[in-house]
């Protein structure tokens, strides 16, 4: 067989011998993959594919010494030598350590969207533009707003049932006062604890949300929602119609809002992030729904 035929590809054939052991190939006779004679390194054809037309993986980067003995630095995915800046190359792949996202649990893989707001703010927020909010807040505490606003709903939830006004206005001063304090600590204590609950299901659907920030708006929202049937409770008592009537429709923007902070702050679609409020729903119902009809 006269000659060495090596392997052909893009329909051309590379011919010559190579070079016998402990031999040095004679310049141009025998170079890299698809290189003809005489030309050299790093031309003759365009980088990232190979001459059976498979994708190349390693390419030279420009701009390096070909000489013998000199250093040659690839790069995957980018243009940039390992050492160096990492642009993203076409496969979106970043080189380097530094580029390397690590999940951390508790933690949001997004940055806040702005600074803390204030507490004014906060509760005006919640109310008038609940989506720019809560996506500025999703990596805010709101602790101190939270436990407040939740006492002082506690202490005058109780004044929403007619049963249990009739006692306290009936009662002493000394049998009164711990009642309602007892019931302002309880509402905030029932309030973290479903909130934690709406959080832990979060997590468990995919969600990557802060367990600190979704309590704290939680508390916020059920809260804040169910204040104007609280409002009117007050004077024309729990079983009136129209107090009813108010109590639906909170308990609906209150399930409509919970949705809407749950999805923003653990990057849920709103069936799951619904899924996730479900419980908390289902409890504020039945402790402060349906004891009144």
């Amino acid at each position: 067989m006269a000659g060495f035929k090596g392997r052909q590809g893009n329909g051309r054939q590379r011919g010559g011998y190579p070079p016998q052991y402990g031999q040095q190939a004679p310049p141009g006779s025998y170079g890299a993959q698809g290189y003809g004679p005489g030309q050299p390194y790093g031309q003759g054809r365009s980088q990232g594919q190979a001459p059976s037309g498979e994708p190349e993986y390693y390419a030279p980067a420009p701009g390096y010494d070909d000489a013998p003995g000199g250093t040659r630095a690839f790069t995957l995915g980018g243009d940039a030598p390992l050492g160096g800046p990492h642009p993203a190359g076409p496969d979106g792949y970043y080189g380097g350590d530094d580029h390397v996202a690590t999940y951390r649990a508790g933690q949001s893989t997004t940055p806040p969207v702005g600074p803390r707001l204030h507490w004014k703010d906060l509760l005006r927020g919640i109310v008038l533009h609940p989506s720019r909010t809560f996506w500025q807040m999703r990596d805010h505490k709101v602790w101190a707003p939270a436990l407040i606003v939740t006492f002082v709903y506690g202490l005058l939830a109780v004044f929403g049932f007619d049963a249990a006004r009739s006692d306290i206005l009936n009662s002493t001063l000394s049998t009164s006062v711990p009642w309602v304090l007892t019931t302002g600590i309880a509402v905030v204590l029932c309030g973290f604890t479903l909130s934690a609950v709406t959080n832990t299901l979060a997590r468990q659907l995919g969600g990557d949300g802060a367990w600190a920030p979704t309590i704290g708006l939680a508390m916020l929202i059920t809260s804040l929602t169910d204040a104007p049937r609280l409002l009117f409770a007050l004077f024309l008592g729990g079983g009136n119609g129209f107090v009813q009537l108010l109590g639906w429709l909170t308990w609906l923007g209150c399930a409509w809002l919970l949705t809407s902070m749950v999805s923003k702050s653990h990057d849920l679609p709103w069936l799951k992030a619904l899924g996730a409020a479900s419980i908390q729903l289902l409890a504020l119902l039945i402790l402060f729904k349906l004891p009144l009809i």
